[in-house]
């Protein structure tokens, strides 16, 4: 009997499946230590990950090179990896308050909703900035997220915002533009650890002003499409020192969220393949924990 609870246990469904950022790699791939293509690979054969999400800046012209995206997928299919988002960053203010150049932005984003679809993802994460007062961005914003909505609609891949910066690191103003613009494949990309809402400008790395990384959370999930698990460093029984895994897990189930959670390891402090590890056991710890 006992083994049999103890095997149910095992065989208990997970309320998140993991998924490894591109992001966590960034240092190697900026450095050329690493390609775009060996990603799929190296999520699998390193870190035992079978579902990844991409970063735009790691193949920034390659949105329609369909010989370079069936090699990706080839990597992918040999190394039994799924393709779960692209995150897309450089391609013009989606909230810009001038008309003509936001729906440029907008038509940039298209080919990345494409390449989303030619590489069998459900989404594509974007960016929801903007200069001007926080009501006339919010504006902005929904316009040009209720665009790009309609445009990936079409083909069935979900636009998603982080909190990243800005505006968009308030919880309360991010959920409100996605009521504004009240679409079922517009949703958000809640990051653990993008509260920052204004950094010193003569220091990128040093927050001035944050907003609660929990309250965020909370008021993201009920819009959210995946989840970013940001880490930068950790104590010495494996938890992130600035925030609370089983809390901010809790709040993220409490919603009923079943979904995939993406490590994103940022730190200096342990190289990027031990910051993944070390996220991972953590997630994976605390999934067991909240089954």
């Amino acid at each position: 009997l006992t083994r049999n609870a103890a095997a149910a246990s095992v065989n208990a469904p997970v309320f998140f499946d993991i998924s490894l950022a591109q992001w966590s790699l960034h240092k190697a791939l900026f450095a050329k230590k690493m390609d775009n293509l060996d990603f799929a690979a190296k999520a699998r054969k390193d870190f035992g990950i079978g579902i990844v999400e991409y970063v735009n800046q790691f193949f920034k012209d390659k949105a329609r090179d369909t010989a370079y995206l069936n090699e990706m997928l080839k990597r992918c299919k040999d190394n039994d990896v799924k393709n779960h988002l692209i995150m897309i960053d450089g391609e013009g203010e989606i909230g810009n308050l001038n008309e003509a150049e936001r729906i440029k932005a907008v038509e940039n984003h298209y080919r990345w909703v494409d390449a989303a679809k030619y590489l069998g993802c459900a989404t594509i994460r974007v960016n929801a900035a903007g200069k001007g007062t926080a009501e006339e961005v919010a504006k902005a914003a929904a316009d040009g997220l209720s665009r790009l909505g309609d445009y990936g609609e079409k083909v069935g891949i979900n636009i998603i915002v982080e909190n990243h910066g800005g505006y968009s690191s308030n919880g309360a103003w991010l959920s409100g533009v996605m009521k504004q613009v009240n679409k079922r494949n517009v949703g958000t990309l809640p990051d653990f650890g993008n509260f920052c809402i204004k950094r010193d400008p003569t220091n990128w790395r040093t927050c001035v002003e944050s907003y609660d990384r929990y309250q965020g959370t909370a008021e993201l999930m009920p819009f959210a499409k995946g989840v970013s698990a940001k880490s930068h460093d950790f104590d010495a029984d494996g938890n992130e020192k600035e925030t609370d895994y089983m809390k901010i897990l809790k709040i993220v189930k409490d919603t009923g969220f079943k979904g995939i959670v993406g490590i994103e390891y940022e730190g200096d402090s342990l190289s990027e393949e031990e910051g993944i590890r070390k996220t991972k056991a953590l997630l994976e710890k605390v999934r067991t924990a909240l089954s």
